[in-house]
């Protein structure tokens, strides 16, 4: 028995996937539940798991646009397991089949080892390329007919001492709308950013006697993401004209508080949501970070994970920025960027000592948020990082870190 297995809605409004990878081959035999293609939205890569088990027929092509309901594959369920290995079976298969099945079973694993496909040479010699400079992007590293199409010859006389090739390749479906976000944010926003510089003594302070003691208690580490939570959670209450947003002509607030994490994953920058930060403790968000990171970074966030949000932190400080202007995510009206933190020399009660610094970054959208307001709130988050005791503490750190 034949099913037709269709795309599934991803999330409200989306409309359309694209198949970003086959991760089978046609004619395999595959679980129910076995992830069998990875899918890209305009918002998050998802995996695709097998709805039944059986022989599997691909009906779409990497990189085709599929709509949501759509047939992507068929799955024969009457169709028993092989038996054996897939190396038994590849043996079995070489020794017993016909002359004419052996050469085609050879001249298919030649194609997939990295060779243009047929199509692909002819396309190739036509334009005079060596394929060997041509990166494919099909399954196994195969070089399809697109990539011959799209490939460029190369112009004027090739390096002595080296190679002078290029890749073309389209972008996914998710990176090409995080593009268009990014345009429309520069485009549609006034978009300002005020700086500040935090003296992160105080913290690394809290850490080194409390660290150890957080992490046996409660499973995660006291990182310095609960304490900039915190601090923002704070600021937003002080300042909730950073915690709206427009609308057309209007002006939305909010009376909850939902913090956008940006975190690096295999497909580019996630921004998973921790949902209501101002009724959590320290070990509450340390636990929704880790539990966020994880999940994306393991290709595992949904889209409704990602979704909303009323302000941004992202930490460019985990790969060396010093300083940066961070774009506001849409349709959010701020974003606060963290530094990687440098011992620099600070004047402290009218003498020059040594002192962990963080240069933070507020990006702001002016329509709605005024110079006062930008300016407060970032204060506010550097008073609070600085004097995290009383501010985020009121001066109970056992109590505060649940210990």
């Amino acid at each position: 028995m034949i099913l037709e297995m269709k795309v599934p809605s991803p999330g409200e409004s989306i409309t359309e996937v694209e198949i970003a990878q086959w991760l089978v081959e046609d004619g395999d035999y595959v679980e129910k539940d076995q992830p069998i293609a990875e899918v890209d939205s305009d918002k998050a890569t998802l995996e695709l798991p097998a709805e039944e088990s059986g022989i599997i027929t691909l009906k779409a092509e990497e990189g085709d646009a599929v709509a949501v309901g759509a047939v992507v594959c068929l799955i024969d369920r009457s169709a028993k397991k092989p038996a054996g290995t897939s190396e038994t079976k590849s043996a079995e298969k070489t020794a017993e089949t016909p002359k004419e099945e052996k050469k085609a079973v050879e001249t298919k694993t030649t194609y997939a080892s990295g060779t243009a496909s047929p199509a692909a040479k002819k396309v190739l010699a036509e334009k005079g390329i060596n394929p060997a400079t041509i990166k494919g992007t099909g399954k196994d590293g195969r070089i399809t007919k697109e990539d011959a199409i799209k490939a460029v010859p190369s112009m004027g006389t090739p390096a002595v001492n080296g190679q002078r090739t290029s890749a073309r390749k389209k972008m996914s479906m998710l990176r090409r709308k995080v593009a268009q976000r990014l345009v429309s944010v520069k485009n549609e926003t006034a978009m300002l950013t005020t700086f500040n510089e935090v003296n992160m003594q105080p913290i690394f302070d809290l850490r080194k006697q409390y660290k150890e003691t957080f992490k046996e208690k409660h499973g995660v580490s006291l990182g310095f993401m609960s304490f900039f939570t915190k601090a923002v959670v704070r600021a937003l209450e002080m300042y909730p004209d950073v915690n709206s947003m427009i609308d057309g002509d209007f002006k939305v607030a909010y009376d909850f508080i939902d913090i956008s994490i940006a975190v690096s994953g295999p497909k580019g920058l996630m921004v998973p949501v921790i949902r209501n930060a101002e009724n959590l403790s320290f070990r509450g968000i340390e636990s929704e970070v880790k539990r966020l990171a994880i999940r994306a970074r393991e290709g595992q966030i949904t889209v409704d994970e990602m979704t909303g949000g009323t302000f941004t932190i992202t930490n460019g400080g985990v790969f060396g920025s010093m300083l940066s202007t961070p774009i506001i995510n849409p349709p959010q009206s701020g974003i606060l960027g963290m530094h990687n933190i440098v011992n620099r020399p600070m004047a402290v009660d009218g003498q020059v000592v040594i002192q962990p610094i963080m240069y933070v970054a507020l990006s702001y959208d002016h329509r709605i948020i005024d110079g006062k307001e930008s300016v407060g709130f970032l204060v506010a988050v550097k008073e609070a990082l600085e004097n995290p005791v009383e501010l985020l503490m009121n001066n109970e750190i056992e109590k505060a870190l649940e210990l």
